[in-house]
């Protein structure tokens, strides 16, 4: 984290031009702006005549010996409001044939002007002190290169390490200490990251300075860096990175630093649908901290409108899609999202949908208008995700199907604890028979015992319950495991179960029989069928 001053960022300062071996030679003594000699040096100019004020343009430290200060108070009081209306640093007079102590009309109008006003007692060689001041500036200069170079290296290794435009972002957030956005030519919000003042999220900091304030300036203090666009001829904009300085102020290196990264950035947006992918993981962050606790309830709606919902007073649906083993090579997070926004736009459903790329998930809330509407939206939305995977070509050839998980509709707080919940339940239910979409409060079970998948115990009970049938399997055939899931699953209804095994009822009888044989087990039992289906779906957790 880095919160230096503009100060000192630029090497020197007024106090530490005083410091310096010409200056101090001099026994200077400050009698205005003491409480200003922080100001940042920017250059140093020696000067004798009165119009010397035309000729800076800020920031200068100005060395004179006084002979341009005129002999008139007016005069005198006329010099010194130019000098402090141009923004020099300070003025220091060289004590001598000119002035043996600076005029009390000159004092008072520094001190009114709030103008640093240092007076030498002995002669010291000017161009001495130039020489030293200037190699301070320019030392501090290299060291603001030096920092600002940092960071890109840092931004450049995240992108070779498989990053992308999030950690480049975040890599400068930390650096400024401040948050960092990235947003379209037109203002639109396309990342956010970093954090606010006392723990506020970015998109609160951008609701409030940004997100309702578009064609207004952005706070004093802020850095905006255009990320030049590709192929669009000379200086097109194709982002913009904005750096607000809401927890510090920001320095001239933080503004190279965002130049440097800027650079980068050109560089990944200009591969196809960067924007969009990189917006969809931007909702996926916001979907993902919601669901995680790190968004209050209470905060969420404003935040969400930031990113475009605007879903009306009725309840929330939360959904997660998980395409795991499923995922091919090469993304297509864009294309999904666009397909999914354009389908459920069609059909009048409003949604937020976000990407977590690196784990294969899809989390969306969509806005019912009732309650009674949470299963034809369900189908609506889990029948846009799996085309939505099909259109961008995310399905491995041959892989399971995704998973869709549906959490119960509620308010922002059930929002955040449904997208947890199905999030979660999502990965437990890898490997369950194929269903357009699961109810996430029908697997708590399976999501219990996926909990449990690493405790040596689970694995012990799964053995116990149904190893006798496992091992049989690995040995002879026919295999009986496929005999007792049918079974189980028909509860214990032996037409069906004959039915949807296409066997006849004397040889369902028999395998059920050399089950229980087996299993030293009634299979009518209602305890052991409960042990059975606990074994059962437990198998996929431990296998």
């Amino acid at each position: 984290m880095d919160r230096t001053t503009d100060a000192e960022a630029t090497g020197i300062t007024v106090r530490r031009a005083l410091e310096l071996p010409g200056l101090s030679s001099g026994l200077p003594e400050v009698l205005a702006g003491a409480d200003r000699l922080g100001r940042p040096v920017r250059w140093v100019h020696a000067g004798e005549v009165p119009n010397i004020a035309s000729l800076l343009k800020g920031g200068e430290l100005l060395l004179t010996t006084g002979y341009g200060l005129g002999t008139r108070p007016a005069d005198q009081r006329a010099f010194v409001r130019t000098l402090a209306e141009r923004g020099i640093a300070a003025l220091v007079v060289e004590l001598g044939p000119r002035f043996a102590r600076l005029p009390a009309a000159l004092v008072e109008t520094a001190r009114g002007a709030g103008l640093p006003l240092v007076q030498l007692h002995r002669e010291v060689p000017f161009v001495t002190v130039t020489e030293e001041i200037h190699t301070e500036i320019v030392n501090g200069h290299y060291a603001l290169l030096q920092r600002a170079e940092e960071v890109h290296r840092r931004c450049t290794e995240a992108l070779l390490g498989g990053g992308g435009v999030p950690q480049v972002l975040g890599i400068l957030a930390d650096f400024a200490a401040n948050p960092v956005f990235l947003e379209t030519a037109d203002a639109r919000l396309l990342y956010a990251a970093g954090a606010g003042p006392e723990g506020t999220g970015a998109l609160q900091v951008w609701e409030g300075l940004r997100g309702q304030h578009r064609d207004a300036p952005p706070p004093a203090g802020s850095v905006l860096v255009d990320v030049p666009g590709g192929g669009q001829g000379s200086g097109a904009v194709r982002a913009r990175l904005v750096l607000l300085p809401v927890r510090g102020p920001l320095a001239p290196v933080h503004r190279m630093a965002a130049e440097r990264a800027a650079g980068i950035l050109a560089v990944v947006l200009m591969q196809a649908r960067q924007e969009e992918e990189l917006a969809a993981r931007g909702r996926g962050d916001f979907l993902t901290d919601l669901a995680e606790g790190r968004i209050a309830a209470e905060d969420a709606p404003a935040q969400a409108r930031v990113l475009g919902f605007k879903p009306g007073s009725g309840p929330l649906l939360p959904l997660v899609m998980r395409l795991g083993e499923a995922l091919a090579p090469g993304g297509g997070w864009a294309v999904l999202a666009r397909a999914v926004a354009e389908e459920l736009s069609a059909v009048g459903v409003p949604a937020l949908l976000g990407v977590r790329p690196v784990e294969g998930r899809v989390l969306l809330l969509a806005g019912l208008r009732s309650e009674a509407e949470r299963s034809a939206v369900a189908d609506r939305v889990a029948a846009a995700l799996r085309a939505g995977v099909e259109r961008a070509g995310m399905r491995r050839p041959g892989g399971p199907p995704p998973v869709v998980v549906v959490g119960p509709a509620g308010g922002w707080a059930a929002a955040s604890a449904g997208l947890r919940h199905a999030a979660e339940t999502a990965t437990a239910a890898q490997g369950l028979p194929e269903q357009a979409w699961y109810d996430a409060r029908r697997l708590d079970i399976d999501l219990l015992l996926w909990r449990l998948r690493d405790h040596p115990d689970l694995a012990a009970f799964v053995d116990r319950a149904i190893g006798p049938v496992l091992d049989h399997d690995r040995r002879s055939k026919p295999p009986l495991l496929p005999t007792l899931q049918t079974y189980l699953a028909h509860a214990g209804r032996k037409a069906e179960t004959a039915r949807e095994l296409h066997l006849n009822r004397q040889t369902l009888y028999n395998r059920l029989a050399r089950i229980g044989e087996l299993l030293g087990t009634d299979l009518d039992d209602p305890h052991t069928v409960l042990a059975l289906s606990l074994a059962l779906r437990a198998r996929r957790h431990v296998s």
